[in-house]
Parts: C-alpha cells; structure tokens; sequence
C-alpha cells in the first residue's frame, strides 16, 4: 500500500471549512491586519453616507428609497464615528468626512416635512448644530 497525497492538498494550510468552498477565517484575518486603520474607518464611513443618501432619497428613484428614520439612524452613526475617529485619522483624512456629514445632515433637515430645531437633528448631540 502506497501514500499518494493528492497535489492539490499537499502542503494545504486550508481549513476544513475553505477546501468545502465555505469563509477560510485564517486568511480573512490575515488581509483585516494589513489594512491600517485610517482606512477601515474611512471605508465605514462612506458605507455609512451611502447609505444614509439613499435613506434621503438621493439617489437615483430617490422617492422609491426614502426612509427619513433610517437616515436618521446613519447619520447619527456617522456623526459618532466621525467625531470619534478625527483626532485619530487626522484633519487630511476628516475634514472631507466632516463636510459629507454637514451636507447629510442639511439634507435631512430639507427632506423632513417638520425640521428638527437646531441641535436635534441626526448626529447633532456630537456635532452641534448644523445650520445651513
């Protein structure tokens, strides 16, 4: 009796789970430590403006999309993540975030039939009022 190895298998490190085509865990968290973290919260808030446009109807077919609560849930997120994250990702990478907030959130304040008064808007218990 002879102990062939299959090529394919020789000297595999994968998982039971990705030789099943399932998530290979070992190198998705190898590739998440190699991204620097300005960039993983850069990525997550554009994700979250994305996001939040499309909740205002901004986007293409906006009425279809429009959900003012949801918005309101992003940009809260947003405003959070923004003000939290600046000191640490520093002013080059935040001020574009800031102005994509500002311009959010005087969107919502447009979009909604009664505006919050100032200071009660989405995301301004992080970042004070935002007037237009």
């Amino acid at each position: 009796m002879s102990d062939t190895t299959s090529p394919d298998t020789a000297g595999s490190t994968a998982s039971p789970d990705s030789a099943a085509g399932g998530p290979d865990f070992d190198t998705m968290t190898r590739d998440i430590a190699d991204v620097p973290a300005v960039e993983v919260i850069t990525t997550v808030a554009v994700h979250l403006m994305s996001a939040a446009a499309v909740n205002l109807g901004l986007a293409e077919e906006g009425a279809q999309h429009k959900d003012l609560d949801e918005a309101r849930k992003l940009i809260t997120a947003l405003a959070g993540l923004v003000t939290a994250g600046a000191t640490e990702i520093g002013s080059y990478h935040a001020a574009p975030l800031r102005d994509g907030l500002k311009s959010l959130q005087l969107a919502f304040r447009e979009a909604s039939l009664v505006p919050d008064e100032p200071g009660q808007g989405p995301g301004e218990k992080f970042t004070g009022p935002v007037l237009g």
